[in-house]
């Protein structure tokens, strides 16, 4: 066998299993993206209208069940209460992609993996650099370490762009794993006083949730209850809610037993997925983006550090931290470049990665809770999360016609027997092995 034929390509077509599991994730995503973009622009049309009053009135009402620690206001509601469904539906994807998909082994998961975390590093390291230069604080180092992949779909929706299915899985992989960066991020570095004894009754829970899925029962009136309950655990253990989200998630199984069409993890993504995009994640968005928008906080996201360090941090750390991952990966290991594709779409979905939005925002305000500098720090991130979208829909419509070539190849089923014609070329060619794999 030649060296050529030993190697995979990178951005190569996907498996068709995985392609369809992705591409059921990604519509998804892509419908949730959209509603996110309209959350996005109604909170700021009504933060910077003469109802602004209303809007902050509402985000600051309090609720909730003060004897169980739970009385918070309804921006809190929305990020730590329904981001933590958010991310619950994070954690089933991250299993997916550990147990079945590109992460499952080393070979697989060295290119994307090392991506996303040269993806992570560089913009903490450019914000640190930038807020250090300018005498700022460094709490906000992770504020632009992870990416917003429905926002980043929408954009794309938005464009029209043919994208072939393996540089959006390579897309929705970087999300995953700079979503389980973040995670680990906020589990760490943003807890408060902790309270043992509501962590060890959080963790119980979890176990038990695990014993649930061993012994292989089912209903929701046995999990969602449970599920509720280490929320609250979680919550009052001074860890940030959204961790027990992400856990249960995890402890979910991803692979069928025999006689089941779909892994229990399969059908709460199923039910849950659209939750989250279509409502959890849009109202956060709401209730998080309303920030002040004019000529003065304009020019304070572009001459304080902190703010500044997340601009940079966003559009110029996430596009070389990318870029370069990708690059280096392919030169030191016998991954290559489809070579149907070229750099520059690596360089356009790298830009697309710097729309940092929901779990920016979140991380945001657990850095910098209070003050004019928290606003700021909103106000940078949403432009930050423009100024990538426009810069990537540029390189990215330039190369539209490629695209467009290659999606319809991959799409075409002359025979109409719902399998791409593509893919029975490629077994009929014994090729499977060059073309398949990132």
């Amino acid at each position: 066998m030649s060296d050529v034929r030993a190697r995979s390509y990178f951005l190569g077509l996907l498996p068709l299993p995985e392609r369809q599991a992705v591409a059921r994730a990604l519509r998804t995503e892509t419908v949730g993206g959209l509603v996110l973009l309209a959350a996005a622009v109604l909170a700021l049309g009504w933060a910077n209208s003469p109802w602004s009053g209303s809007y902050e009135e509402i985000r600051d009402f309090h609720f909730g069940i003060p004897a169980l620690g739970l009385d918070l206001s309804v921006g809190h509601w929305t990020a730590d209460g329904l981001l933590a469904v958010f991310f619950l539906v994070a954690g089933i994807e991250l299993k997916r992609e550990l147990v079945v998909g590109e992460l499952r082994t080393p070979a697989t998961a060295a290119l994307p993996v090392i991506a996303a975390v040269c993806g992570m590093a560089v913009p903490a390291a450019l914000y640190a650099a930038t807020a250090a230069a300018g005498g700022g604080s460094l709490d906000g180092w992770a504020v632009p370490m992870a990416t917003d992949i429905a926002f980043a779909l929408a954009v794309l929706a938005v464009l029209s762009t043919h994208l072939p299915a393996a540089l959006r899985a390579f897309l929705l992989t970087l999300a995953v794993v700079d979503d389980l960066g973040a995670i680990l991020i906020i589990a760490v570095f943003f807890t408060s006083d902790l309270n043992l004894w509501a962590l060890a009754g959080a963790f119980a829970g979890l176990v038990v949730f695990h014993l649930l899925q061993r012994a292989r029962v089912r209903g929701w009136w046995w999990y969602v209850p449970l599920g509720v309950t280490v929320w609250a655990l979680m919550y009052n253990g001074g860890v940030h809610a959204t961790v027990a989200g992400v856990a249960m998630g995890l402890i979910l199984r991803a692979t069928g037993d025999a006689g089941e069409t779909k892994s229990p993890a399969a059908r709460v993504a199923h039910l849950v997925h659209p939750v989250s995009a279509a409502v959890a994640v849009p109202l956060f968005a709401l209730f998080a983006a309303g920030v002040s928008i004019n000529g003065a906080a304009l020019g304070e996201v572009f001459a304080s550090p902190e703010p500044l360090g997340i601009v940079i941090g966003l559009v110029v750390g996430k596009t070389v931290g990318i870029f370069a991952g990708a690059y280096l990966a392919t030169r030191f290991t016998r991954a290559r470049l489809n070579p149907d594709l070229a750099w520059a779409d690596v360089l356009g979905l790298s830009v697309l990665a710097g729309i940092g939005f929901t779990v920016a925002l979140l991380i945001g305000e657990l850095a910098f809770p209070d003050g004019r500098t928290g606003e700021h720090v909103k106000a940078a991130v949403l432009i930050a999360s423009v100024l990538a979208a426009l810069l990537a829909a540029a390189l990215l419509r330039r190369r539209n016609r490629i695209y467009r070539r290659l999606y319809e190849a991959e799409n075409l089923d002359a025979d109409v027997d719902g399998i791409p014609d593509i893919y029975q070329q490629a077994q009929s060619a014994d090729a499977g092995p060059d073309r398949q794999g990132t």
